[in-house]
């Protein structure tokens, strides 16, 4: 899959990223894709990204070429590892730019015998990479990644996220959203952790209530999330529609795009609202922004509650380890929806 042929071609080196992490990680790449673009104007920047993943980066005006590592599917273990670092290899790539820190992203690397690869410190093969960069903890992941270019020459400008819409996914989104002419509001009430999910039943008091302001509220998640968004609309008392499992990835992109704010938990449709500059409501329960995963750009609110066991893991976790679920439980619905208030005042003054 290529980038569209209006976009300049340049004269630098052949490029790959490899980013099969999370959704979300894979949103947060795209500044360091941009600041590779502008800085090496490279002959070819190819991405490399789970299957799930593609339709976040396909498009992207810096990518040339998206190439799939399914590494939970026929490309896992030792085996599949060498067959996509074989394809590498026939790419002949100059560089490695690596914000994936796993070992086998390290080993898949060289074994493509790629000649300059540039990677973190804490990769679990840093000892792979040619030139290594410090991860610092204390900044957000967006900056983490792009710091990987310091030994490439920095970066100029304010990062920005981007995701593109697809216009065939445009369409699709359109014919699935309810007719009406309130405002649309975009819920994501799932996370793949589930103590990062906030409770349905304070979802639903928020559709409500913006429901009865006049606003279009809508539910958007995997297939996975159905039961969930199910129980919220229930909860609701009919105040939201749930397209949950009725979008690809690349239809849930362009039904956030249409959104005027969307309010959601510590998962990939913050990131993708955010990339598309849809202002954005995030409820954090088991995780914290200070992990350097909060939603980033200006037209932000982030509603927590300041409990001593936060954060309970990177991701949070499977079930509360204290049994109380104090995170989840003590986030008022009155504040995510002041929240949604605030950004939405902040943007009719914009």
């Amino acid at each position: 899959m290529r980038r569209p042929a209006s976009t300049e071609a340049g004269t630098g080196p052949a490029v790959v990223v490899p980013q099969t992490s999370f959704l979300g990680d894979v949103v947060l790449t795209t500044p360091l894709l941009s600041a590779l673009r502008e800085r090496m104007r490279p002959r070819r920047l190819v991405v490399v990204v789970r299957p799930e993943a593609v339709p976040l980066v396909r498009g992207h005006p810096a990518v040339d070429e998206v190439l799939v590592d399914d590494k939970r599917g026929r490309e896992r273990g030792l085996v599949g590892g060498l067959r996509v670092a074989r394809r590498l290899r026939a790419e002949a790539f100059d560089l490695a730019v690596s914000p994936h820190r796993s070992l086998r992203t390290a080993v898949i690397l060289a074994a493509a015998r790629i000649p300059r690869r540039i990677g973190f410190e804490q990769s679990r093969g840093a000892f792979l990479f040619h030139e290594r960069v410090r991860r610092d903890l204390a900044r957000h992941d967006v900056e983490r990644n792009l710091a990987l270019m310091t030994p490439l020459g920095g970066v100029t400008g304010a990062p920005v996220l981007h995701v593109p819409v697809q216009p065939e996914a445009a369409e699709r989104a359109r014919a699935l959203l309810p007719a009406g002419a309130g405002a649309l509001v975009a819920m994501a009430p799932g996370s793949v952790w589930a103590t990062k999910r906030w409770r349905p039943e304070g979802f639903a008091a928020v559709a409500r209530r913006l429901a009865a302001e006049g606003a279009r509220v809508v539910l958007v998640g995997a297939p996975a999330d159905v039961p969930l968004c199910d129980e919220v609309v229930a909860r609701a008392g009919g105040a939201a529609t749930s397209l949950a499992g009725r979008t690809d990835l690349a239809t849930l992109v362009a039904v956030i795009d249409r959104a005027v704010v969307l309010v959601g938990n510590d998962s990939a449709p913050m990131h993708v609202a955010c990339a598309r500059d849809v202002p954005v409501v995030a409820v954090f329960c088991a995780t914290t922004p200070a992990l350097g995963y909060g939603p980033y750009g200006a037209r932000t609110r982030v509603v927590e509650v300041d409990l001593a066991c936060r954060p309970c893991g990177r991701h949070g976790g499977r079930r509360c380890p204290r049994g109380t679920e104090d995170c989840m439980r003590l986030v008022e619905p009155d504040a995510v929806v002041r929240a949604v208030q605030v950004v939405r005042r902040a943007e009719s003054a914009a």
